[in-house]
């Protein structure tokens, strides 16, 4: 049995070019340990297939438009159909107060708005799939 890390598929749903975030989490993560799988933008379908082609533990999505509540059910609905639903899928970017408890009952792990500390990011992601090899 060989140890791996765990690894985390970060990617924006949808054509936004808001990247700085996705870099700056993407950054933390790897330096805490983690294998980061950056996937940059891609489709929901796109983001399902690579987190089965990669075996990821996690999904990290970012996202600075509003259109949120349509890419992320999208997205939890393509993990399930390729037996990738029991993934924690986290969702960073602008996301307004009064959508989290929504979010929460799509699926969505974790959210962390703009300006969340990284250290508060990269403690929920151990809480949520464990302590980095």
């Amino acid at each position: 049995m060989t140890d791996r890390k765990i690894r985390i598929l970060m990617a924006k749903p949808g054509l936004e070019g808001h990247w700085v975030g996705l870099l700056v989490v993407s950054r933390a993560l790897r330096d805490a340990g983690y294998e980061v799988i950056y996937g940059g933008n891609m489709t929901p379908e796109a983001i399902a297939a690579a987190a089965v082609q990669e075996d990821v533990e996690a999904v990290g999505l970012s996202i600075l438009s509003a259109n949120y509540l349509q890419l992320v059910p999208r997205t939890i609905e393509e993990l399930r159909k390729r037996g990738k639903g029991d993934v924690p899928v986290l969702l960073g970017g602008i996301i307004f107060s009064e959508d989290l408890e929504q979010l929460k009952q799509m699926g969505v792990a974790g959210v962390f708005p703009s300006g969340t500390p990284l250290e508060d990011i990269v403690e929920s992601v151990r809480q949520k799939v464990g302590q980095p090899a």
